[in-house]
């Protein structure tokens, strides 16, 4: 910072309490005995040889002072002066920045009081008296905001410290290189051993081979936490799900939203016993889907596992009672990943997709498969709903002596005492859903102290108009399966999941893909056959394996067999109107009434004896240009002269 100015640099800068002409401001310095201080008055050689006076800022009065610095400061990058201060400033410790203010308070109180018209010596007993600061510490301190905007005052007032002292360099011990490495290197592993115990087997190995310096344990530890920072620390010995919670969650507004637009799915596995209604006891899958909006529970369904039988089920559900969403969020699993759920979607990451395969139960009814990570609450909000219904449900008083406990280490005292029966535990989780969605005070972004039901209803009487809803014919695309088969030869019978099916119609789709929807839980019932473009054909029966000597059967197929032949030769009949009599007689009428076409040639034919003399032909023009085979006919005509040959002349 400029430090020296001249007069004509002081008069530029037409500074308050000071002349604005340059005779002025000289006789000024010389009757406030500026030129008398030697050590902020000085004379310099100029640009054309003269001599210059120089005067030091700090004989200006204060007012001018705080001009020349804030001009000063404007025409100073920000990087160079005052962002460097207030970052010291900021490294410092509170009782540093409390010195700060104090030194402030005391340079404020001597301006004051000299503004208010106390000499220099009544000033510099007063803050004596009152701070204990003597006159030399006073000016050390007025120098150290010497060419510095008012503003930033406390921030030059910092008191000098080493970089160890503002925190940047940590004061660490000297320790061994390869002892260190070893160190981390075992207090990182996923195992996660504790401090001590790494520090023994580090000291261990330095020992044997002889590494020195090792410093204290508490001096090692404070190189780990400086070194290595917390979450790298989090990382390696927690894993990475645990880093992951050091970034902050992503919150998601739904608020642009509205009822049915957004939904998603999910499963979540029950912690009760269950007694299934074969006798066998097991745990039981709870599958449902979600409102993004509102938050509530729109269907769901028991079952043994997450397979796409639950999945279509529960959509289907959802679909028939509430309408079809734009777009559906759900795991990226085998279940909801299924093609028989997603076929056909371009953002599936599972399984192959190929040209033939059926179009998913999403794709058909225009549902936008968005596929989230797993156990994600900010993706799937329905896995918050899980942990509150999960408590509900699996805790509730009905279910005691049944509830297994979130893992092995947490077994109530009760464990195994009961199972619930399937249907007892279907009303039970029909309750509480129920009570889930109604329940008040709800306290989400669109809730705001509703339930979710009511949230639900009032969106749905503003936005129901953008709802779609399936119609009655596309009940059979979520209540049945889809699967892309061939119509096998000689019959056309689908062969699927072991069953045969065959109808009549399948025999005009011999060797040819055909969809088939069905039931999967009635294999032996009747499926809907499509053609690949998706028109209904039919519906095939299934044909049932019988016994090898069942009589009955025989005689039913041979019914079977008369009854088609029967209605495949009345077909014919229908179809064939004529008999071959007719068609011959009908023929014969037809050569009949064709009109005659008048001979080209004369019709009988001139035969030539051996002893007639056969006329010379001369080559014509048109005979030169005849083609290689007539040109080969005439020459075998000409060496055959003698034999009887026909000959048919040659007339226009």
């Amino acid at each position: 910072m400029k430090e020296w100015f001249s007069v004509k640099d002081l008069v530029e800068a037409k500074l308050p309490g000071l002349p604005v002409d340059a005779p002025n401001l000289s006789h000024f310095a010389i009757k406030n005995g500026w030129r008398s201080d030697e050590r902020r008055f000085r004379k310099v050689t100029g640009a054309n040889g003269g001599i210059l006076y120089e005067y030091h800022i700090a004989l200006l009065p204060d007012a001018a002072r705080q001009k020349l610095a804030f001009m000063m400061e404007a025409q100073t990058p920000k990087t160079d002066r005052s962002k460097g201060l207030w970052e010291v400033f900021e490294r410092l410790t509170t009782a540093q920045k409390a010195e700060c203010e104090r030194r402030l308070t005391v340079l404020v109180t001597v301006e004051t009081m000299i503004r208010d018209g106390a000499t220099s010596a009544q000033a510099m007993a007063e803050i004596r008296r009152r701070y204990g600061v003597a006159r030399s510490t006073y000016h050390e301190w007025r120098g150290l905001t010497e060419g510095h905007a008012r503003q930033d005052w406390i921030a030059a007032l910092a008191p000098s410290t080493s970089k160890k002292a503002l925190g940047v360099v940590t004061e660490t011990a000297d320790v061994h290189p390869m002892a260190w490495d070893v160190l981390v290197s075992d207090f990182l592993r996923p195992e996660g051993s504790a401090f001590s115990a790494c520090y023994r087997r580090m000291k261990a190995v330095a020992e044997a081979n002889g590494w020195a310096p090792i410093p204290h344990e508490r001096t090692l530890r404070r190189h780990m936490s400086v070194k290595i920072p917390k979450a790298v620390q989090i990382m390696a010995r927690k894993g990475k799900e645990e880093a992951r919670k050091l970034i902050p969650a992503q919150q998601r507004s739904v608020a642009h939203l509205h009822a049915m637009q957004y939904v998603n799915t999910d499963g979540h596995k029950l912690d009760l016993h269950v007694q299934f209604e074969d006798g066998r006891q097991g745990r039981l899958y709870l599958v449902g889907t979600q409102c993004l909006y509102s938050r509530k529970i729109l269907s769901w369904v028991l079952t043994e596992a997450e397979t796409w039988e639950a999945v279509r089920t529960v959509i289907g559900n959802m679909v028939e009672q509430y309408g079809i969403p734009e777009r559906l969020y759900m795991d990226n699993g085998k279940a909801f990943a299924s093609k028989k759920i997603s076929g056909g979607a371009k953002s599936r990451h599972r399984f192959k997709i190929t040209e033939d395969e059926v179009a998913g139960l999403l794709k058909t009814l225009g549902i936008d498969g968005r596929f989230v990570k797993p156990r994600r609450g900010q993706s799937k909000p329905i896995e918050r709903a899980w942990g509150d219904l999960a408590e509900n449900i699996s805790k509730h008083p009905a279910m005691a002596g049944a509830y297994t406990g979130r893992s092995t280490q947490h077994k109530p005292e009760n464990y195994n005492q009961r199972a619930i029966p399937v249907a007892e535990l279907e009303a039970h989780v029909a309750a509480q859903v129920a009570e889930h969605n109604a329940r008040t005070g709800r306290k989400t972004e669109t809730a705001k102290g509703r339930s979710f039901d009511q949230v639900f209803e009032a969106s749905m009487e503003t936005h129901g108009q953008f709802v779609r809803f399936a119609s009655p014919a596309q009940r059979s695309l979520w209540m049945l399966a889809a699967e892309k088969v061939t119509a096998r030869k000689p019959d056309g019978a689908i062969h699927l999941f072991g069953n045969r099916y065959h109808a009549p119609f399948l025999t005009q789709w011999i060797g040819r893909k055909v969809a088939a929807r069905f039931d999967p839980a009635d294999l032996h019932g009747a499926i809907k056959v499509y053609d690949p473009e998706g028109r209904f054909l039919g519906e095939a029966d299934c044909i049932a394996k019988v016994g090898f000597d069942c009589q009955a059967a025989a005689r039913e197929r041979a019914r079977a067999e008369s009854d088609g032949k029967r209605a495949q030769m009345a077909q014919k009949m229908a179809a064939k109107r004529l008999t071959d009599l007719d068609l011959k007689d009908l023929m014969a009428k037809a050569e009949k009434m064709k009109p005659a076409k008048p001979p080209k040639g004369p019709t009988v034919t001139r035969l030539v004896t051996r002893s007639a003399a056969l006329p010379k032909i001369e080559p014509s023009e048109t005979e030169e240009a005849e083609s290689f085979d007539d040109k080969f006919n005439a020459g075998i005509e000409r060496l055959m002269g003698d034999a009887d040959i026909i000959l048919f002349p040659n007339r226009e």
